[in-house]
């Protein structure tokens, strides 16, 4: 699945844009929505009041679960049944030659050195790697292995994570001459949210955070990238 992040393009839904649902959570709505329409109807004069409200919202779960649409889920932005890709994008020029740069990042272990939410990047092998990211909160690491789908020795580095990665996310890196010397790098990063509309709200949480974040490591590389030679910092 994460090979395809950076290359799936929205489509119309052929005509199910009102579908936001897939039939599992619709199931399970129906049926919640079932039982709590039994249990109101059960205790209606027992306790009216909460009756009310179990009638109420098993009536919605009901409708929910049979239209396919949950307006909280379209206000989360989550339009339709397809899976929801987060893209951060960010780019700036370092004064080096584009051939230091691309050496520089394709040894994925230089990595943490400037990305201060990775703790460590250890190579399998010319293509995998095994990657450890630190939690924002410190109690806990999250670790998953991604291979390198792309090099184009140079010009472009492109990874993505392998199936079944607690974090499924993928990347690509492009390295281009500065009209004004150095080098220019762009950088895309991709990440799927849990499923359902849950994962789309708590994505369109986080983006702002993670975008943060890849915005602070670029400036770090940037900054680690600009030491003089002299100074004995990089390694290439």
């Amino acid at each position: 699945m994460s090979t395809a992040l950076l290359q799936r393009i929205p489509d119309d839904n052929n005509g199910s844009a009102n579908i936001n649902l897939n039939w599992p959570e619709r199931y399970i709505s129906i049926a919640a929505g079932v039982k709590l329409s039994f249990s109101g109807i059960r205790n209606i004069f027992k306790s009216p009041f909460t009756s009310i409200l179990k009638l109420g919202a098993g009536g919605y779960l009901v409708n929910r679960g049979i239209s396919g649409h949950c307006e909280l889920y379209s206000q989360a932005g989550k339009i339709n049944t397809s899976p929801v890709n987060i893209n951060i994008r960010s780019s700036l020029t370092v004064n080096r030659s584009r051939t230091e740069v691309y050496d520089f990042w394709r040894k994925l272990d230089n990595l943490p050195l400037f990305m201060k939410h990775l703790e460590s990047v250890n190579v399998i092998n010319e293509k995998r790697s095994h990657w450890v990211l630190k939690l924002p909160t410190g109690v806990a690491n999250v670790s998953w292995d991604a291979e390198i789908v792309h090099d184009d020795p140079g010009y472009m580095i492109g990874w993505s994570s392998l199936p079944d990665s607690i974090i499924d996310n993928a990347g690509k890196i492009r390295f281009r001459d500065s009209e004004n010397g150095g080098t220019q790098i762009d950088v895309v990063i991709s990440y799927q949210p849990p499923a359902g509309g849950f994962g789309a709200s708590v994505a369109h949480v986080l983006n702002p955070v993670f975008k943060k974040l890849v915005d602070d490591d670029v400036q770090n590389f940037k900054q680690y990238m600009d030491i003089p030679e002299e100074e004995g910092i990089i390694t290439l």
